[in-house]
């Protein structure tokens, strides 16, 4: 493959880098900081200097800049004394020398983030009261409990930007096609302060070419009224909401129902039961995932429908996927998501690890589309903890679905939605599974007795262990522990799966109690 220094020989990483001058590493005082030159000001730069988009130069053009963009932000943090103290700590001193030198700064986690940006707001490079911040809680599927993050509006306008740009020309261009207007609908509710969602719908309205449609949670009247707007319409949602757009659009024409060309979906994993009700009602839907989270409006996006990478969008966060020490894992490997946004000199957040667990993959790379890519596994706190080993909640039930199915039972086809309930105390295990005929499908599970169904629940979660820790979790280790197994069929929507305050299921509830 040929760089793109050796195609413009002027052009190299060094020269990059020097976009971003020693000058402006040590900003005087918050002031100072306000007066920086954004960091999306440094990429539009580089892109006038290759004459190519950031995300399609060389890869390590790329890193050039965005290597000198942390060296920048650390240097800056070095100069507040709460970051100053949690460097020392860490052992992290003097300027920031490469991604080797990086991996040495701590993790953050959500309970950093509570102690830097709630109450006081140390952390901030830029105190609240020179103005011109926005505060986002989290909303999601962990604790339940908010967490702020705080953002400066300016930045969040360069971030909506430039992540509404990648995803309008590498995610959406080729469905969003012709001389019709084109809508991006969104049922998020972006008006709640304690939701991402109004990250997520800053970044759809910045998709070009395109029309905004921020619905909320729609009535089929309204979501068919929608529908029924002329030209081709992306719709994003939460997985629950795309997966009962087909009940929503039901009675809908011909022609509106062939209008919806992208699912977007932007949490969990969409079963094939709703892929599949989804593909029938819409015949020329694609079906994409939009991965994001409270501090990352757009971590990674499905490009391809037939496969489940994400790719990043170079220049907008450090993604990183690490070990339990901080450091990169090699490609193939499954480990932790960590960000950090790079579009962020008045409220910086370094390393954050945001709850998931993903597997890294081989990056895009070539004449076009330079980037990350990586898959989803499941959220880092779905591990079901049986005595002193623990289980992926995402592999058991993966486990499960194919131990049923050679019983004749199809759970990823059957089921709506699955939740795991363990209760430590009583040393229960109950695989909750929402479906259509919860009584016909429960009188077959109990015609397979409490033996079958215990060796069913064994097979998957010794299966989910490597090959190592099979050895050590075995038939007779489950016996030890003395846990109980059940598989109960509850109807849709039922009250036994419990959801958040925004609608998500979260895979495992975990009771100590």
């Amino acid at each position: 493959m040929t760089s793109t220094a050796s195609l413009h020989p002027v052009i190299t990483p060094d020269a990059i880098a020097k976009l971003i001058r020693k000058d402006e590493f040590q900003p005087a005082d918050p002031a100072a900081i306000t007066r920086l030159p954004s960091f999306l000001s440094k990429i539009r730069a580089a892109e006038r200097l290759t004459g190519r988009p950031f995300a399609e130069m060389d890869a390590t053009l790329q890193d050039a800049l965005v290597l000198r963009r942390l060296q920048q932000m650390a240097a800056i943090l070095q100069g507040n004394s709460a970051w100053a103290k949690r460097f020392d700590a860490a052992g992290f001193a003097g300027p920031l020398r490469d991604m080797d030198h990086w991996q040495s700064i701590p993790i953050a986690d959500k309970d950093v983030m509570h102690d830097l940006y709630m109450g006081t707001r140390d952390g901030m490079a830029v105190p609240l009261s020179h103005g011109g911040f926005e505060i986002v809680a989290s909303g999601g599927t962990s604790s339940g409990q908010p967490i702020e993050a705080v953002y400066s509006l300016s930045e969040l306008q360069d971030t909506y930007e430039f992540a509404g740009e990648f995803m309008g020309r590498y995610q959406l261009a080729p469905y969003l096609s012709g001389d019709a207007p084109k809508w991006v609908i969104t049922t998020l509710a972006d008006y709640q302060m304690w939701s991402s969602g109004t990250m997520v719908g800053g970044v759809l309205q910045k998709i070009p070419g395109t029309n905004f449609i921020g619905a909320g949670p729609v009535s089929p009247d309204v979501y068919q009224h929608l529908m029924n707007y002329e030209g081709p319409k992306a719709f994003m949602g939460i997985t629950a909401s795309v997966a009962i757009l087909p009940e929503l659009g039901a009675g809908l024409s011909e022609t509106a129902r062939r209008s919806l060309r992208v699912a977007l979906y932007g949490s969990g994993v969409l079963n094939p039961r709703n892929r599949e009700e989804l593909k029938a009602a819409y015949p020329e839907v694609a079906i994409l995932s939009y991965f994001a989270a409270t501090q990352a409006e757009t971590i990674g996006l499905q490009l391809n429908p037939d496969t489940p990478w994400l790719a990043t969008v170079p220049g907008l966060h450090l993604v990183e996927i690490v070990d339990a020490n901080g450091r990169w894992v090699a490609e193939g490997e499954e480990g932790e998501l960590v960000v950090t946004r790079l579009h962020g000199h008045e409220a910086p957040l370094l390393r954050l690890r945001i709850g998931d667990r993903v597997i890294r993959r081989p990056s895009l790379s070539g004449p076009g589309l330079n980037t990350m890519q990586f898959e989803f596994v499941g959220r880092s706190g779905d591990v079901i903890h049986l005595g002193d080993t623990q289980f992926s909640a995402s592999r058991v039930s993966a486990g499960l679905g194919q131990g049923l199915r050679a019983m004749g039972i199809d759970l990823d086809r059957t089921a709506h939605e699955i939740q795991f309930v363990n209760n430590r105390r009583a040393r229960t295990l109950t695989l909750l599974a929402a479906v259509d005929h919860p009584d016909a499908l429960q009188a077959r599970i109990a015609y397979l007795g409490p033996e079958e169904l215990h060796r069913l629940f064994g097979d998957a979660l010794i299966r989910s262990l490597s090959l190592f820790n099979q050895g050590e979790a075995n038939f007779q280790y489950l016996a030890k522990v003395g846990y109980r197994f059940e598989l109960r069929f509850v109807r849709r929507g039922a009250p036994e799966i419990e959801r958040t305050g925004v609608g998500k299921t979260p895979l495992l509830r975990d009771q100590h109690a």
